[in-house]
């Protein structure tokens, strides 16, 4: 039966909380659970990655690999509770395994990137739980910290203002064409999926590419000045509450009066 354990935040200046670095010490196997995803460890070691911003395993070998969505469904239907998809995959002959191992590490590093992030929520540890993938090849917490460290300080020289990653985007115009446009051949179908409603997260899981490469070029495009962040509309109250502070509410001047009547028209419409 596994326990729960609860501790307090990590702090927001660190990638990787505490309490992962002592479950490394102690080789503890289970499941560290974030507010942005969960860690899957086996003796201490990083053996799985999810997060709710990243694509899953699955996504990246069908929609951005050469696995049919049956073939993966059927793997899953042939591993049952056996804990071992992974190896079923590559049994099978339906992914080669140093395929899979690509896209699988892609997809640790890539959910461990955002489960690792700063946050302010406390972290908990099931202990005993193991993931569905199977006997996967592990990854040390300390080269995970390594690598998420860089990750965010390669976001931060491309392009400093992280809105960029976690809200809808929209286009700034259309780039130039030919040698003289910003936008390179692989940021092409990131651009084509930028609509005003879609984010990072989405425009990734569409592609079938790991979201950390979808920041990037997000991030480059936002520099070139191609794309920004979406900015939430002001709210109409707040908007209203301005108008009263600009102008009076009486005044013997005639323009001013009408100004009022406009004021008072415009809120009537909120």
């Amino acid at each position: 039966m596994s326990a729960t354990r609860t501790t307090p935040p990590a702090s927001p200046d660190s990638p990787v909380s505490a309490l992962l670095r002592r479950l490394a010490a102690e080789r503890a196997t289970g499941a560290l659970i974030r507010d942005r995803g969960t860690l899957y460890l086996a003796d201490g070691r990083v053996v799985h990655a999810e997060a709710p911003d990243a694509p899953t395993l699955d996504v990246l070998l069908t929609t951005g690999g050469p696995l049919a969505t049956e073939g993966w469904w059927a793997a899953v239907a042939e591993a049952g509770a056996d804990s071992s998809v992974a190896r079923r995959l590559v049994d099978s002959g339906r992914v080669p395994g140093g395929t899979l191992e690509l896209c699988r590490l892609g997809a640790l590093y890539d959910a461990a990137f955002f489960a690792l992030g700063p946050s302010s929520h406390p972290a908990r540890f099931r202990y005993g739980v193991s993931h569905w993938l199977g006997d996967l090849h592990p990854v040390e917490a300390r080269a995970l910290e390594r690598e998420t460290v860089r990750r965010r300080e390669l976001l931060d020289r491309i392009w400093p203002e992280g809105d960029v990653d976690t809200a809808p985007l929209r286009r700034l115009g259309p780039p130039p064409d030919g040698d003289s446009s910003p936008v390179s051949a692989r940021q092409r179908p990131v651009l084509d999926l930028v609509d005003g409603s879609r984010g990072a997260p989405e425009i990734a899981r569409l592609l079938g590419r790991p979201a950390f490469h979808t920041l990037v070029d997000l991030r480059r495009l936002a520099a070139a000045g191609v794309v920004a962040a979406v900015r939430a509309p002001a709210h109409p109250g707040r908007l209203a509450s301005s108008v009263r502070e600009l102008l009076p509410d009486v005044t013997p001047d005639p323009d001013v009066a009408l100004l009022r009547r406009l004021r008072d028209a415009l809120e009537a419409t909120l």
